[in-house]
C-alpha cells in the first residue's frame, strides 16, 4: 500500500465552513482586528509581532511604498497602456525592476550588514565599520546603502525610521552598524555619502530579526501599494503614451 501524501503546512487552510489562517479563525479571529503589516510579519516570521515592531515595520513599508517616477513606475504604466486588460502584468512588469538600483538595496544592505556582524568582533561599531568599508572598497565593490541619486545631502527617511526603532527598543547591531559607516566611510572614500532609506529599512528589517534573504520581498510587498497608486493614476491621468510617444519620435537609428 502507497503511503499517504502529506504535505504540511502551517500556515493557512479552508474546510466547508472556516478558513485557518496560523493557527487563528479568518473571521473571527484577523479580519477587522489584525492589520495587513501586521498580518505580514506574522506570516514571515511565523510569530505575531509586539505593536513596537509593528509600528517599526509598517514604517518601512510607508518609506518604500513610492518614489515618483522611477524606472518600476514607468515600466508599470507603460506595460498598462500596452495591455490595459492586464492589470496583473502592468504590476508584475514592475515588481520585475526591483534589483540592485531600485528596491533591491533594502535586501543588499541588510545582507551586508550582517555578514559584516556575523565576522566582527566586539562592540566598537566604529572600528566595525571603518574596516568593512576599507575592506569593501579594496574588493572594488560598493557599500550597499551608501548614497541617494536625488537625496544628495540627507535621505528624508534616515532619521525618521532611526528614531522610531530608538522610541520602540529595536535598535540594534545592524541600524548601528548602518550609522557607523555613515560617519566613517568618508575616511575611506573621500567624499561623504548620505545614508539611504532603503539601506536603512534593510538594517530596520534585520534588527526586527526578519529573515535577510527574504528582505527584498517586504521592498516589493511595499512597492506593490505604490504600483497600484500608479496605474489608477494611469487611468484618471494618463501619461504612458506620452512617454512612449517622446521616445519614439525622438529615436535616432544608427547603422
Amino acid at each position: 500500500m502507497a503511503e499517504e501524501l502529506r504535505f504540511p503546512t502551517g500556515l493557512g487552510t479552508s474546510d466547508a465552513d472556516s478558513i485557518s489562517l496560523l493557527g487563528q479563525d479568518l473571521a473571527a479571529d484577523l479580519m477587522g482586528k489584525v492589520g495587513f503589516g501586521e498580518l505580514a510579519f506574522w506570516l514571515v516570521a511565523g510569530r505575531r509581532p509586539s505593536p513596537g515592531e509593528v509600528r517599526l515595520f509598517e514604517a518601512v513599508l510607508v518609506a518604500l511604498a513610492d518614489h515618483g517616477f522611477t524606472p518600476t513606475a514607468i515600466a508599470a504604466r507603460l506595460t498598462y497602456l500596452s495591455a490595459p486588460d492586464s492589470l496583473q502584468g502592468a504590476l508584475a512588469a514592475g515588481l520585475l525592476g526591483g534589483g540592485s538600483r531600485f528596491l533591491g538595496v533594502t535586501e543588499d544592505c541588510g545582507r551586508y550588514l550582517a555578514d559584516v556582524l556575523a565576522s566582527a568582533s566586539g562592540d566598537d561599531f566604529d572600528a566595525i565599520a571603518l574596516e568593512a568599508v576599507r575592506t569593501t572598497k579594496a574588493a572594488g565593490r560598493f557599500v550597499p546603502g551608501l548614497g541617494h541619486p536625488v537625496h544628495k545631502v540627507q535621505d528624508p527617511r534616515t532619521p525618521v525610521l532611526i528614531r522610531i526603532a530608538q522610541e520602540e527598543g529595536f535598535y540594534g547591531p545592524h541600524l548601528r552598524l548602518f550609522e557607523a559607516i555613515g560617519r566613517v566611510h568618508e575616511k575611506v572614500l573621500n567624499r561623504k555619502l548620505p545614508l539611504n532609506g532603503a539601506g536603512v529599512c534593510g538594517a530596520a528589517l534585520a534588527d526586527l530579526g526578519l529573515p535577510v534573504d527574504l528582505l527584498r520581498g517586504f521592498a516589493l510587498l511595499a512597492r506593490a501599494a505604490g504600483l497600484l497608486g500608479q496605474i489608477a493614476e494611469e487611468k484618471r491621468r494618463p501619461i504612458a503614451n506620452q512617454i512612449y510617444l517622446t521616445v519614439d519620435r525622438n529615436a535616432v537609428y544608427e547603422p
